[in-house]
């Protein structure tokens, strides 16, 4: 078993953990933040991410009915997030439903569990499980700073292309960018809660794998998304040669 790690230690490990996994390089992301991606296709994502973001606020519940009396910053932490999600202004689904029919989809199709595909759904049972089976340090390393965390890395690329490339309104990707601001204040304090409470090396290995398998996971889904909507439509070949393209430095012309 490794030594117990410091702080900081602990905290590079923890980015370590989720790098080179990110969502940002599955081919969907890479086709959205290329504007390669049809109206129809961004309704395909809305129709499955709702089905794993909706539940959010209850898997957090199921985290905090098991939280200890004692971290009290953490439950007040996974109070406000789930305040957030269902309560505070406009609830997040609904945000996301507003994004969805802008899409060209309906209400109806988006909370239809037969409109997600299999690997979102093994997504969010993974998710389920993660909340409802592990202890609370190591859930909160799994869905807030394994997958919560990544969230604004990803907004940040993909909603400009929403209003330059497609023409979204500000109304109809305030989803993208309420959680470009709110992600990232609950990915820290997932962050806090996690290198404050995991004080041993058994702990400390257990969220650093469940972080890993967390991010691996969003990478999966969001690479299922590409191969079950997008594939027929765009090659790989491609979505490679325009992020080449993005990636070229610009030459400077006298």
């Amino acid at each position: 078993m490794p030594d117990l790690m410091n702080r900081d230690q602990f905290r590079t490990a923890l980015e370590r953990a989720i790098q080179g996994k990110s969502a940002n390089k599955s081919p969907f992301s890479i086709a959205w933040a290329t504007g390669k991606l049809s109206r129809a296709h961004l309704a395909r994502w809305a129709e499955n991410h709702y089905h794993y973001v909706g539940p959010f606020a209850d898997y957090l519940g199921y985290i905090y009915a098991r939280t200890p009396d004692h971290m009290t910053e953490a439950k007040d932490f996974l109070l406000s997030n789930m305040y957030e999600e269902e309560i505070g202004g406009d609830r997040h689904t609904d945000l996301l439903i507003r994004f969805a029919e802008a899409c060209g989809t309906t209400r109806a199709r988006v909370s239809d569990p037969d409109n997600m595909s299999a690997t979102t759904r093994g997504l969010q049972s993974w998710c389920y499980a993660v909340a409802m089976r592990e202890d609370p340090v190591v859930a909160v390393a799994g869905l807030v700073v394994g997958l919560e965390s990544q969230v604004p890395s990803i907004y940040r690329k993909q909603t400009p292309t929403l209003r330059d490339k497609y023409k979204f309104t500000d109304e109809e990707v305030e989803f993208f960018d309420l959680h470009i601001v709110s992600d990232e204040i609950h990915g820290e304090r997932g962050y806090q809660i996690v290198l404050q409470h995991a004080t041993t090396p058994e702990m400390q290995q257990r969220c650093l794998k469940i972080c890993e398998v967390g991010a691996q996971m969003r990478l999966l889904y969001t690479t299922a998304l590409y191969n079950d909507y997008v594939a027929q439509d765009i090659p790989l070949s491609e979505l490679m040669a325009a992020e080449a393209k993005v990636a070229q430095p610009a030459v400077a012309t006298a």
